[in-house]
């Protein structure tokens, strides 16, 4: 009951906030990318604030220092919406690649458009949803943009494990850039179609930069793949970590 009650104050306090932000990153839609991504990262922290202080759901981040220094894609998995704004403020300005639909929705798609100027795909075009990734992702890499992509092409329920897609790795090798795999265990305490949050720490570790290069992007793939399902089951108790202590 009181975990539902602290859930409830939760959502309150984001869905109340959100029009906020996302209402000022439309009113500045002139500004440079980085202004109107600060205001939306500057949302995210907020909100991780807010899962700890109301949820106790305290996120600590590992492997800051395999960051590299120029602009890489990042593949993170995605299981909750915790990880899609929890990331946001551990990298420099990323460009999402996201289903087209997202960008439609009055004043919160179109926040979304001005802030990460997402790389919108019709996900039910495969072969010209690759070549879209891969022409505005060396667009956006050329500009300074770091490009998330959540290699599965969609929100799987913690635990699972969909095929990763090769878009992410094929951008990598044609822009001649890295990929950073991100795992965490955000699914442990916000599961799918679960009301109530559940108080722990949740985990966000960067793993070390893995080269596209030299390979195809399916070889790219298993190896993105080995690291982050391999770290999901030493953080995760849904993909058979043991319980947190405490």
């Amino acid at each position: 009951m009181i975990g539902a009650a602290r859930a409830l104050l939760f959502y309150v306090f984001g869905f109340g906030t959100i029009g906020f932000f996302a209402l000022a990153i439309v009113l500045v839609f002139w500004a440079p990318h980085r202004v109107r991504w600060q205001i939306c990262a500057a949302y995210c922290r907020m909100m991780l604030w807010a899962g700890g202080a109301i949820c106790g759901m305290k996120v600590v981040v590992e492997g800051k220092e395999n960051l590299p220094d120029d602009p890489s894609v990042i593949m993170i998995k995605h299981t909750t919406t915790l990880e899609t704004y929890g990331h946001v403020p551990l990298f420099p300005p990323t460009a999402w690649v996201i289903k087209r639909e997202i960008t439609w929705m009055p004043i919160f798609g179109w926040a979304i458009a001005l802030a990460l100027e997402p790389i919108a795909i019709r996900r039910s075009a495969r072969s010209t949803a690759v070549k879209q990734v891969i022409q505005q992702g060396k667009e956006r890499l050329a500009n300074g943009t770091w490009v998330t992509i959540f290699p599965e092409g969609t929100r799987v329920p913690p635990g699972a494990t969909r095929r990763y897609g090769v878009s992410g790795a094929a951008l990598a090798r044609d822009a001649n850039v890295l990929i950073v795999p991100v795992a965490h265990n955000a699914g442990d305490f916000w599961e799918r179609r679960e009301f109530a949050k559940r108080p722990g720490t949740v985990r966000f570790v960067i793993g070390p930069p893995i080269s596209a290069q030299g390979r195809s992007p399916r070889e790219t793939n298993e190896a993105v793949q080995a690291w982050i399902e391999g770290k999901m089951r030493e953080i995760s108790t849904a993909y058979g970590a043991p319980p947190q202590a405490g």
